[in-house]
């Protein structure tokens, strides 16, 4: 294996021109020198992008420590899932979610009953502060229970037949 290129240490883009040069398991071995750490990627643009990102960043001094703790204390408080779970959910799992992205003020308040019909059977639905009850199971959405009714995609608000930020008709709600 021959010597790897010195791009010039003040140009991004000369140091991208002459690590795309590079094999991909040339790439591997200028990661592991750059970060101290084999990687598992073989994708050639990735391993450019870091490499190229890692030396800037040791160049010009990377993050401050008062930035670096910022970040440190993000992440501890994110609910973050970085795989799909291994069991099936079963009848009563919770699903929490950190993201809540607020309801139109005409939506049911949490407390309330949607109830339609389908098929000639009764759906009764209970609006959750985070979330829908529908058969004893939480759900993060209505899409998510007509889903489960129908085994088709539809708008959760379309299905149950509530008013759209648009204003269109109300379905029975309880309160």
């Amino acid at each position: 294996m021959m010597p790897h290129p010195s791009p010039p240490p003040d140009d991004p883009a000369a140091a991208a021109r002459a690590l795309a040069k590079l094999t991909v398991a040339e790439l591997r071995q200028r990661y592991a020198e750059v970060f101290g750490e084999p990687t598992r990627s073989n994708h050639k643009q990735h391993l450019v992008k870091r490499i190229v990102w890692r030396l800037q960043a040791l160049r010009e001094g990377g993050l401050t420590e008062r930035a670096r703790r910022r970040a440190l204390e993000l992440a501890d408080d994110a609910e973050i899932r970085l795989s799909a779970p291994r069991v099936a959910r079963g009848p009563g799992t919770t699903v929490a979610a950190a993201f809540e992205a607020g309801r139109s003020s005409s939506f049911p308040k949490p407390g309330a009953v949607i109830r339609r019909e389908y098929k000639g059977r009764p759906v009764v639905v209970r609006v959750l502060p985070r979330g829908f009850e529908y058969e004893g199971e939480v759900y993060r959405s209505l899409t998510a229970i007509a889903r489960k009714i129908t085994g088709a995609h539809w708008n959760g608000v379309s299905f149950f037949g509530l008013p759209s930020a648009r204003g269109k008709k109300a379905a029975e709600v309880d309160a």
